[in-house]
């Protein structure tokens, strides 16, 4: 199995590293000794390099500003003829304030700013959020946030599920369809999709913290291959994307050909 996964926790970008049975929860708490009303997710579907950009800046940003001059000079942000650099400047800064009028100027933000400044704003937005809930419950919040989002206290996941034959056939698709409705609910996940392309199996949908995500994908296949061992099983799953087919079968191909025995 080929594992993409990027973790980014707020305020200190963490790489998880992931035993094979591991749930993210556990290994959260492990790290950090957080509980679960402590965590939030990130919804939005941003892109990561965008958010490795925003907590790079974040991290690095020079705290020799007055809270009381940004505060007062907020609206700036909104000014036509402020460069975009100056504009995520001050939206940083604002996100570093536990001040309501900060958090309404972030909100404003992420209504009228546009692509990429938009998703600086809603990072920003959910920053000041945590600062200001920490604050108000007197408890560390911890945001959670990957390229494809998630809800409540489940992550997304791509996942792409190869056959070991040419096609998936019709029998095959139902099998797998079924089992993996069967496996979302039991965990109670949210199934958003699931399409077949000749070899590949592409399913999109929200995971449990708390469920181990490499032996529930494990357990689908080994179902499913009770039906006739037609899943290969090795895949690929990732919350920072969604991969294109091409991309997929290009990734395999490469696999294959530096391991030929698998």
């Amino acid at each position: 199995m080929q594992i993409i996964n990027t973790f980014f926790i707020f305020k200190n970008i963490a790489y998880l590293k992931m035993a094979r049975y591991d749930n993210i929860f556990d290994k959260i708490q492990e790290l950090l000794g957080c509980i679960p009303g402590s965590v939030s997710i990130l919804e939005q579907q941003i892109d990561s390099d965008v958010q490795t950009e925003y907590y790079n800046y974040a991290q690095n940003l020079q705290k020799k500003f007055n809270p009381e001059d940004v505060l007062r000079n907020r609206n700036i942000v909104f000014e036509e003829d402020l460069t975009p650099e100056d504009r995520k400047d001050m939206m940083v800064k604002l996100a570093t304030i536990d001040n309501i009028e900060a958090y309404r100027t972030l909100e404003k933000c992420t209504g009228t700013m546009t692509d990429q400044l938009k998703d600086w704003a809603i990072l920003a937005l959910q920053e000041n959020r945590l600062l200001l809930e920490s604050k108000l419950l007197d408890q560390n919040r911890i945001l959670i946030s990957t390229g494809l989002g998630g809800k409540g206290l489940k992550l997304r996941y791509f996942t792409a599920l190869m056959s070991l034959n040419k096609i998936y056939s019709e029998f095959e698709q139902k099998v797998i369809v079924n089992e993996v409705h069967y496996a979302f609910k039991k965990i109670e996940g949210e199934l958003e999709s699931i399409h077949f392309d000749k070899e590949l199996c592409t399913i999109l949908g929200m995971i449990p913290l708390q469920v181990a995500v490499q032996k529930f994908y494990d357990d689908i296949i080994s179902e499913c291959n009770l039906y006739g061992d037609f899943m290969n099983r090795q895949y690929i799953i990732t919350n920072v994307k969604v991969i294109p087919n091409p991309e997929i079968r290009k990734m395999t191909s490469s696999r294959r050909k530096q391991n030929p025995e698998e």
